[in-house]
């Protein structure tokens, strides 16, 4: 916490005082110099998005971020904090941030008109200079903007016409900040209006009263395309003194996608340490999310969450943390038969359209997984076909007739040692694997395995039956 001072103190420091905009902007050249990263941790969009965000910086803009759920609008923002000096100086006691040298409201303007030079200085941290408001319907002008509040008319004696009567909405108090107001649609249009002036002058009015106070706000605004939602829209006017509309977007490839998850999911270090994911599993997990997005299941227009594939990881180490508390056991990995407990995190993470809806939403999930299992699975082995000639052999043909004789039954509960050794007792399936993916590290050829005796009956080229604790081949 910075030491109290005094504007005598501050003047005599050398401090240079700015608008956010000019605050930001020096900031942000001030890190691109120095060649030092900017808005950490946003994998995937080093060559969209960012390069857009610098430039609306630059130019001084507020900002619109406009892309399906999912796609880091609101992280975007809050790290745009990072663009903020340490420390802001203050009047003290100011509702409204005011600078000490272009105070705006009454309390420090009397208060400076008073003191002066010793007018008491305050310093407020960057993080507190981040203010967030999720539009929904019942948001009114009060909330925003501000209202006359009669208890303290009341308490100081005061008429309604006294300025000193006000109570200042979350914008006036974001002066000098950054607000951010999620999912902006759903404001309601006559709300919408009231930001008109704001956004152009800098200044509001709060029940007439004939008061301009140039407020320092840089905005930022989220919202989904106005074509996905029926709630509402964002009014022409508005959109018009947004300065700049930036489109975000979901993960182009399988490997960006698997560096979101991992920097998002809450997996303990513990859980990391005794339980292991190898990379065919991590890239079949954010595999269903690439195939929901494609599905002629899925509401395209409502977009998929880059949480599905969040939520279905942590869903996966608790699986494998489960198995390890009725195990008995120190370590496992995690397997395909574990990947039924992602379901749940993918049926709330979808809107279906009405064939979906007539599926259902488990049936849809299943299917989901099934179709991301079959494109992972022929990234390494040939497709099977569906019409084999009689006589022919394929390079499956060794593994069907093997099930053919026999039964293999894989339990979720089984120690690592019992279930790789059942995988393993298949002499033909371990030679395929050795001949279509010899390289892959031995922990993903287990997992290969599996997927191929899945894909296998995917295809109807096996018999598959489950049960709620094992799936029989």
């Amino acid at each position: 916490m910075k030491q109290e001072i005094t504007f005598k103190e501050l003047k005599k420091s050398g401090y240079v005082d700015r608008t956010i905009n000019e605050e930001m902007k020096a900031n942000l050249i001030e890190k691109l110099k120095a060649k030092q990263p900017v808005f950490e941790g946003l994998w995937g969009y080093e060559d969209t998005v960012i390069p857009q965000l610098k430039k609306a910086i630059l130019s001084g803009h507020h900002i619109n971020l406009l892309g399906l759920r999912g796609q880091a609008k609101t992280r975007i923002a809050r790290n745009m904090i990072e663009l903020l000096d340490e420390y802001m100086p203050i009047v003290k006691g100011s509702e409204i941030n005011d600078s000490p040298f272009h105070p705006i409201s009454k309390y420090a303007k009397d208060l400076l008109d008073e003191m002066g030079d010793k007018t008491p200085i305050a310093w407020v941290h960057r993080s507190n200079r981040f203010f967030e408001k999720l539009a929904t319907p019942d948001v009114n002008v009060a909330d925003l903007i501000g209202d006359i509040d009669p208890i303290k008319a009341a308490t100081l004696k005061l008429p309604y016409s006294d300025e000193r009567v006000l109570h200042y909405g979350m914008i006036p108090r974001a002066n000098r900040s950054i607000f951010v107001i999620n999912e902006l649609p759903d404001l309601q249009a006559r709300i919408q209006v009231s930001l008109f002036n704001i956004l152009q002058e800098g200044d509001i009015q709060i029940r007439g009263f004939q008061l301009r106070m140039p407020l320092d706000i840089q905005f930022v605004f989220t919202a989904n395309p106005e074509d996905y939602t029926n709630r509402g829209s964002i009014v022409t006017p508005l959109k018009d003194r947004i300065g700049s509309q930036i489109f975000t977007h979901y993960p182009k490839s399988i490997e960006l996608a698997r560096k979101i998850t991992e920097q998002e999911a809450h997996i303990s270090a513990a859980d990391k340490t005794s339980i292991t994911m190898c990379d065919l599993a991590k890239d079949l997990l954010e595999q269903v999310a690439f195939t929901a997005r494609n599905s002629e299941y899925v509401d395209a227009k409502s977009g998929v969450s880059a949480r599905l594939t969040i939520s279905a990881m942590e869903n996966l180490y608790a699986a494998a943390k489960l198995r390890l508390i009725e195990t008995d056991s120190e370590k496992t990995a995690i397997r395909l038969v574990d990947f039924v407990s992602i379901i749940p995190a993918i049926t709330g993470k979808i809107e279906l359209v009405y064939e979906g809806e007539q599926e259902g939403a488990a049936e849809v999930a299943q299917l989901l997984i099934d179709q991301a299992i079959l494109t992972e699975f022929e990234k390494i082995f040939p497709k099977i076909t569906k019409l084999e000639k009689q006589g022919v052999k394929t390079p499956y043909t060794d593994v069907i007739n093997w099930f053919n004789a026999n039964f293999l039954e894989l339990n979720y509960t089984d120690t690592d040692e019992d279930f790789y050794a059942a995988l393993n007792s298949i002499k033909p399936l371990v030679k395929l694997v050795d001949e279509f993916a010899p390289e892959l590290l031995p922990q993903d050829k287990l997992f290969c395995m599996e997927m191929l005796i899945w894909s296998l009956s995917i295809n109807k080229k096996l018999d598959k039956t489950n049960s709620e604790k094992s799936f029989s081949f």
